[in-house]
């Protein structure tokens, strides 16, 4: 959920909705995040998204939007319409072409998961660094080529991420803070 929100707040600055798409599909997901909100259902990812944003003690994006496209029964996919136009089962994604691309933009989307994947781990939700890869790599499509949720397990040091989401919280606020079960620098965390 905290990817899917991200993509709300990257959206409510003005960044196109095709472009947050194809910037997380880019990247190696099998849908970027506006298409799987609609794929979902506007009115599950708006419910949902609220009760874990309050569970998180995060403030949800603003869901005006949301509830829009709610009242007037464009749920997504299922519906026909949502963020979306769809037809025949295929999002109708307007064209992205000359539309600017913040260089961040991925790093937003995709470390705000990893970082609540290791929330997931230090409050023991999960116990094994391998079922969190595994958990967010076929519940949630996350990209499985090239990098692992578990930053321990792909190319990027936990370090880096921890500089990272730093600079992305002075930038963008504190739901971007490291959380606290970040290895600490030159400390194993898993077995190699």
């Amino acid at each position: 959920m905290p990817y899917l929100h991200e993509a709300m707040y990257a959206a409510q600055e003005g960044i196109p909705l095709a472009v947050i798409d194809k910037v997380a599909v880019d990247f190696g997901m099998p849908v970027g995040p506006i298409e799987l909100a609609d794929v979902v259902g506007l009115d599950v990812a708006t419910h949902v998204g609220e009760i874990i944003a309050a569970e998180l003690g995060r403030p949800a994006p603003d869901s005006s939007r949301l509830r829009e496209l709610v009242a007037a029964k464009k749920l997504g996919r299922k519906s026909g319409a949502g963020f979306y136009v769809w037809a025949h089962g295929k999002p109708q994604k307007p064209a992205a072409n000359g539309a600017p691309v913040p260089q961040d933009l991925i790093d937003r989307l995709i470390l705000v998961l990893v970082n609540e994947c290791v929330a997931c781990l230090r409050e023991k939700v999960v116990e094994d660094p391998d079922l969190v890869d595994a958990a967010v790599i076929f519940g949630t499509g996350f990209a499985p080529f090239g990098a692992a949720p578990w930053p321990t397990h792909g190319p990027v040091e936990p370090l880096e991420v921890i500089t990272r989401l730093g600079q992305l919280a002075a930038q963008y606020g504190p739901r971007f803070k490291a959380d606290a079960g970040w290895p600490s620098p030159g400390v194993a965390t898993v077995k190699p």
